[in-house]
């Protein structure tokens, strides 16, 4: 008797020191994850301070914070604040919320290729800043809301063919590419007909350029994005869930159905307002996910934060390049994304054929 309780007794410090051992892995996992995530926030940080040194009229860094606490001389008060502030922070936000829009799609639809620019959100934007542009020679707050409309009727259609075909996550992917080329081809046909004045300002309307936000519109930007990541960071685990398939997910108690309108909903309404306050900026929600994945995984607790400090920084990134490379910043921010995305895609799509 005295035999067979040890070896109960072993058995069970045994599974309880597999257990310990197993728990002690896994926090020392989650806090070199969360050392890193410190780490970027802290590259973003620096690089935003660069950025506002830098450019045409260089600005020592002291300057910066004296100008923060109204200490500074009226040029570098007027450069920080009205010029290059508007700026990185708009870059900021651009990066994190099409970051959080591209994580989003790709999360609901399971489809590693799903992004605003994929599901023709960016080119609906495109069309509705031509055709006001072309069409109703609208002014420029007129412009931003009619590519806005592009955006939101892009993803209406979308939502429509999803819910009355009950079309499946494959099929939603293909529907936006077709729907990209449509408002593309639409596009183009707009611009063939314009003057050359009015294709000029189309043109550089397309280019994605985060220097165009007013303080109201980093406002709004802000409020969207902040609204965004609280309501992804609650249905974090429906989101892990529904990585293992949609009939587990319903059985688990999950509302798959309203999970994905609303996320999506959400996901092309931040993409909507990035487009029409920045111009088109490709690739963003596409890179920074994986991206984040590679670090963290498929676990939507840490993908969500590192995806949005990974956008966030890379935009900036991109659009501190262009300002540094021409010197007078007029080397698009969209043209660098484009340059980082498209290796990015190819490498999905040869490592998806794998």
């Amino acid at each position: 008797m005295n035999i067979f309780l040890k070896i109960i007794a072993g058995n069970r410090d045994g599974k309880f020191a597999r257990t310990g051992a197993i728990t002690s892995a896994y926090l020392e996992s989650l806090n070199r994850k969360l050392l890193l995530l410190a780490l970027l926030l802290g590259a973003t940080l620096l690089v935003a301070v660069f950025a506002v040194a830098r450019g045409a009229y260089e600005i020592p860094i002291g300057c910066i914070f004296r100008a923060l606490l109204g200490d500074a001389d009226a040029t570098a008060g007027v450069v920080i604040v009205n010029i290059r502030m508007p700026r990185v922070i708009a870059a900021i936000l651009c990066g994190w919320g099409l970051s959080l829009s591209g994580l989003s799609i790709q999360s609901l639809l399971k489809n590693p290729l799903g992004s605003p620019s994929t599901l023709g959100i960016s080119q609906g934007a495109a069309f509705g800043a031509a055709a006001a542009i072309v069409v109703f020679g609208a002014e420029m707050f007129s412009v931003t809301a009619f590519a806005f409309g592009g955006a939101m009727a892009a993803t209406a259609i979308i939502l429509i063919l999803s819910g009355l075909k009950r079309l499946s996550a494959e099929a939603v992917i293909l529907a936006g590419v077709a729907l990209s080329s449509l408002f593309v081809s639409a596009t183009i046909l707009i611009q063939y007909l314009a003057t050359e004045t009015q294709l000029a300002m189309v043109v550089f309307w397309t280019f994605g350029d985060v220097a165009r936000s007013s303080w109201r519109e980093i406002g709004l930007m802000a409020g969207a994005v902040i609204l965004a990541s609280l309501y992804l960071m609650f249905i974090r685990w429906d989101l892990n869930v529904l990585a293992s398939g949609e009939e587990a997910a319903k059985g688990l108690g999950v509302n798959v159905g309203r999970i994905r309108v609303a996320g999506m909903v959400m996901a092309a309404l931040i993409s909507a307002m990035a487009t029409a306050f920045h111009g088109v900026i490709a690739f963003i929600g596409l890179i920074a996910p994986h991206m984040a994945r590679r670090f963290v995984g498929d676990d939507h607790c840490l993908l969500i934060p590192f995806s949005s400090v990974l956008g966030a920084l890379i935009l900036l990134t991109a659009d501190t390049i262009g300002r540094i490379i021409i010197g007078s910043g007029a080397l698009p921010v969209g043209v660098i994304t484009s340059f980082l995305g498209a290796p990015m895609f190819l490498y999905l799509l040869v490592r998806g054929y794998r």
